[in-house]
């Protein structure tokens, strides 16, 4: 059953599950304002144990907003790593001028969430966002992130990969790119947003991302390493995991798929998009043929 929840108003929603609780990151639009440079970082919890239960809204900021992010603070996701919690968010720095990736640390899901990279660890010269983490079978932390079209030689946008040092503070290798936004089969469009790596039952690993469908709705495509390593080279879907066509009344994405306590498998979305109410909601999910499907019924 798909799962439309009490959060409004927010967009790009990362669910963490932790002891009981389920907590919600994303970017909180404040509709009145209508504008992308007003955003915040925002968290809600919710703690009746059931995905349709009660979501609240964490109170205060829960993270110390660095001193040159300006605007465009999007896209906090928070994972646990050795015991601690990271934050890989994106903002606009007044020092460089260009949006970049950050990462911010806490003991704590709920913060406060202080930044432990020097400011954008991405390419300072690029507009860079969405950046996400994935730890390899050898214990390498990586993070995947997007080149955004508003800074490539041609207007299209990239999916970009990189080794981080293990205490997650910087990179130690040199961004590799994976794919091209106008790569599918199912878009003529320029956007790459919203990466999310996933490793299926099989050990095939998987990449969920959104561009714009052949109608120019906001849509979740899944790309395939062909050899099941993060810098490995990534073949893409023709099928969509989501989309307005398949939901059937609403476009979406910027996805991320989590387990709930029950071990039910749901992807995360905020839909619609770019229209308000933009509403976080969830859609089960199953494995078939080595890749994802969603369950819409």
């Amino acid at each position: 059953m798909i799962i439309k929840t009490d959060i409004f108003n927010f967009r790009d929603p990362f669910i963490l599950t932790e002891d009981g609780v389920y907590y919600a990151y994303g970017t909180c639009v404040e509709p009145s304002e209508n504008s992308w440079d007003s955003t915040i970082w925002g968290c809600y919890k919710n703690t009746s144990g059931s995905l349709d239960g009660k979501w609240e809204m964490v109170e205060g900021s829960v993270a110390v907003i660095p001193d040159d992010a300006v605007k465009n603070r999007w896209a906090p996701e928070v994972h646990k790593y050795k015991g601690d919690y990271y934050m890989f968010a994106s903002y606009y720095s007044e020092k460089t001028g260009h949006r970049g990736c950050t990462i911010l640390k806490s003991p704590s899901p709920v913060g406060p969430f202080v930044e432990i990279t020097d400011g954008h660890f991405t390419p300072r010269e690029w507009d860079a966002i969405d950046a996400t983490l994935y730890v390899d079978e050898d214990g390498q932390p990586w993070t995947v992130f997007v080149h955004e079209w508003t800074c490539t030689d041609d207007k299209i946008g990239r999916m970009a990969v990189a080794k981080l040092s293990d205490d997650l503070t910087h990179l130690i290798s040199e961004p590799v790119e994976l794919f091209r936004a106008d790569d599918p089969v199912w878009t003529h469009s320029f956007v790459t947003d919203g990466c999310f790596v996933y490793k299926t039952m099989e050990g095939k690993l998987l990449m969920i991302w959104s561009n714009n469908d052949a109608s120019n709705s906001y849509c979740v495509g899944i790309a395939e390493s062909d050899n099941g390593r993060i810098d490995g080279k990534w073949i893409q879907q023709e099928e969509l995991l989501f989309s307005k066509d398949l939901m059937g009344d609403a476009d979406g994405g910027h996805g991320m798929i989590f387990t709930d306590f029950d071990g039910q498998k749901y992807l995360s979305v905020h839909s619609p998009n770019l229209q308000t109410p933009e509403r976080v909601i969830f859609i089960p999910v199953y494995e078939k043929d080595g890749t994802i499907v969603c369950d819409f019924d």
